[in-house]
């Protein structure tokens, strides 16, 4: 993964000035980060600015159920607690697509942050619509069908991962959206037979993201459009 002083991919660095990522680039490191690596869990020692891939938020409940609260691509940053003063919070973020980021140490980005610049402006506008993602899918996971829902996941990962072609299997769908694997492959194959997506062997591929939108609750475009008033998609 390489990308040069002024072309980067995640959008909070990408809208930094010139002097504040000169002072922050020496502290970023690259890393590749493979399917299923943890970020966050429970605590942290530091934060990943995503440039390639999609890390999942997900709870574990007790009974070993899990949702997905939340993904972070290109838009912004894994490690939201560091920057409110936490060492963690529940549940676990881990790498869902493969792909790369920037490490920073918690505690240099913590103590950037702390600095007035645009990285708190645009750090501060991430939080916002991290809280606004997860009140909607709070309501969207208990109000909407599991096909809007699935539609509307999809489309949140296309836009943060921008590509056509992403390797999610349906069992992985399933614990994503909190429903049965074969609730998943039913909704699915709904989506596959309206000429929306193509399903193979743990590949999902987008044919028709503007019919999807079609499909997909309200949920997905308030998400979208705020993400978009905050410079953030």
């Amino acid at each position: 993964m390489n990308s040069p002083p002024g072309q980067y991919k995640n959008r909070v660095l990408a809208a930094l000035p010139k002097a504040e990522i000169d002072r922050l680039a020496p502290h970023l490191s690259p890393v590749d980060l493979k399917v299923r690596t943890i970020l966050l869990d429970g605590n942290t020692s530091h934060a990943y600015f995503m440039e390639e891939g999609l890390a999942s938020v997900v709870l574990t409940l007790a009974n070993g159920a899990t949702v997905e609260v939340g993904v972070i691509g290109i838009d912004g940053v894994v490690g939201i607690p560091i920057l409110l003063g936490a060492d963690g919070m529940p549940g676990e973020t881990f790498i869902q697509v493969e792909g790369s980021a920037y490490r920073i140490d918690a505690q240099r980005l913590r103590s950037e942050f702390e600095r007035t610049g645009q990285l708190r402006s645009h750090l501060q506008k991430y939080m916002l619509a991290n809280l606004i993602q997860s009140a909607q899918n709070a309501a969207c996971n208990r109000l909407h069908t599991i096909s809007e829902r699935l539609a509307r996941w999809l489309l949140t990962c296309h836009d943060r991962i921008q590509s056509d072609h992403m390797p999610l299997t349906h069992e992985f769908l399933g614990q994503m959206l909190g429903a049965p694997r074969t609730t998943v492959t039913l909704a699915a194959g709904m989506l596959h037979e309206a000429g929306l997506i193509d399903y193979t062997r743990g590949h999902v591929t987008i044919k028709n993201r503007e019919g999807l939108e079609h499909v997909a609750c309200e949920c997905y475009g308030t998400v979208r459009d705020e993400f978009r008033r905050l410079g953030l998609l």
